[in-house]
């Protein structure tokens, strides 16, 4: 079977929101030595993407999204157990978390998974996160990477608080900020003093394993 026929395959799968074909897909990958980061990213992660252009255009509905992440879930965390703990050595540590007063979460757990499967440790705070708990968590975990995402303009401005509280608390020096989300910019990210706009899992990982390479 060819590579692009299972990344076809496991990005179908989230699509249908299939477990039984994504799991099968996870078999002809590995049969395959296809890498795993790949396969999240150029398929079960292209589904995912995907479905959320479809679910914004209207085309599709709630509950086939909320199945399809679950089918995510499912395959991430298989893949996470699979890999070699050598391999997955932490080569930094990242807070994420969906800001205070926002409750999607769907793209920021893609975002975490696909991060954490390339050896960064990732601490995933959920949904509706105050800006002072981010704040909190990065001192606790000596973090090198912090990530919000705001999926409603109302909420953005939590994102430029994670900024200042970074500032205040004389830790802005001492981490690399990323901001995603559906009303955020690249010109936000500028404006709030964000070090990078990510507009996707694939995006957010590339920014940080650069980073890496020059710490």
């Amino acid at each position: 079977m060819s590579k692009e026929a299972v990344l076809e395959a496991a990005k179908q799968s989230i699509m249908e929101a299939d477990e039984d074909l994504a799991m099968q897909a996870l078999k002809d990958a590995e049969a395959e030595k296809i890498d795993a980061v790949e396969l999240l990213s150029n398929g079960y992660s292209a589904g995912m993407k995907e479905l959320g252009d479809q679910f914004g255009r209207g085309e599709i509905f709630l509950p086939e999204l909320i199945f399809a992440t679950e089918v995510m879930k499912t395959v991430t965390a298989e893949i996470e157990s699979k890999m070699d703990v050598a391999d997955t050595q932490a080569k930094g540590v990242m807070v994420i978390g969906t800001v205070a007063g926002d409750v999607h979460d769907i793209g920021k757990g893609i975002v975490a998974s696909l991060v954490k499967t390339n050896g960064v440790e990732v601490h995933d705070l959920g949904r509706e996160v105050p800006a002072e708990v981010f704040i909190e968590k990065v001192k606790e975990v000596n973090a090198n990477f912090v990530g919000s995402s705001a999926l409603l303009t109302t909420t953005m401005t939590e994102q430029k608080k994670i900024e200042e509280l970074l500032v205040k608390e004389g830790l802005r020096d001492k981490v690399k900020t990323m901001v995603g989300g559906a009303p955020v910019t690249k010109r936000w990210a500028e404006k709030i003093g964000a070090d990078a706009y990510c507009e996707d899992a694939s995006d957010t990982v590339n920014f940080i394993l650069n980073w890496i390479e020059q710490m």
